[in-house]
């Protein structure tokens, strides 16, 4: 495996970056993983790992950089905790305008390596990033051949740049992965996702983890639940085959 951690130039500066691919047989697909709202750690760097194993070459970019933050550490379990307001504050401050000019700065920087494959790109995003997965394929419908979902954020807003408004600008196959608990994307919400995304006639699977918590597919989260995590896994893995080869 190879691993790197690279400062990629932005409009706004540099986002630190964590590139891992396999060594052999290369040219690899490009997966671009964008992060959760707890941002760049370990565990993150992990599933990165797992995408590459199985062949793609995946790039983590960390999206806190113009607050010049990198990792916030071990986050307490009460939601009042000033650590965890801190984090909200952060999430609060990364739009989607912000990290669609972040994608057409990776897709510049990818374009230039030997190692990664020319060809339809994969994107997957997880909680906040969500919303950013569908917006970037549908703002680079020419790049970006899959994205997903996992129990993203703000999928239905009143805003033109909404998640279920944009992604039939795309012409990429949607995957949405969505637990049955989750305050972020409350489960009378999911029906109403599908119903528009079906009428907008966009290629996508929206699917409800039954009994799991926003978070389950993260290792380290008390939400952790690892049949639906292996599931989910299962998901990507069978999107990104189909079409990104």
């Amino acid at each position: 495996m190879i691993e790197q951690q690279l400062e990629i130039p932005t409009e706004d500066g540099h986002t630190t970056t964590f590139i891992c691919y396999p060594e052999r047989d290369g040219p690899h697909p490009v997966i671009l993983f964008l992060m959760d709202a707890p941002g760049i750690r370990e565990e993150l760097r992990d599933m990165a790992r797992r995408f590459a194993t199985v062949g793609y070459y995946v790039l983590l970019p960390n999206l806190y950089y113009r607050s010049r933050v990198m990792e916030l550490g071990p986050l307490p379990r009460d939601l009042d905790a000033p650590e965890r307001q801190r984090m909200m504050e952060l999430m609060a401050s990364v739009t989607i305008p912000m990290v669609m000019a972040d994608t057409a700065a990776l897709l510049a920087f990818i374009d230039r390596q030997e190692a990664a494959r020319k060809g339809p790109i994969g994107c997957v995003g997880y909680c906040m990033s969500g919303q950013f997965a569908v917006n970037a394929a549908a703002r680079y419908p020419d790049r970006i051949a899959a994205a997903a979902s996992i129990y993203g954020t703000y999928l239905m807003t009143d805003k033109a740049d909404s998640p279920h408004v944009v992604a039939k600008k795309a012409r990429a196959e949607f995957y949405f992965a969505c637990a049955e608990t989750d305050r972020w994307m409350p489960l009378e919400m999911i029906e109403p996702l599908a119903n528009a995304l079906r009428a907008a006639e966009v290629n996508a699977e929206v699917e409800l983890y039954p009994g799991v918590e926003h978070g389950f597919a993260f290792p380290q989260r008390p939400a952790y639940d690892k049949p639906s995590a292996e599931r989910h896994w299962e998901r990507l893995f069978a999107l990104y085959r189909r079409r990104l080869g």
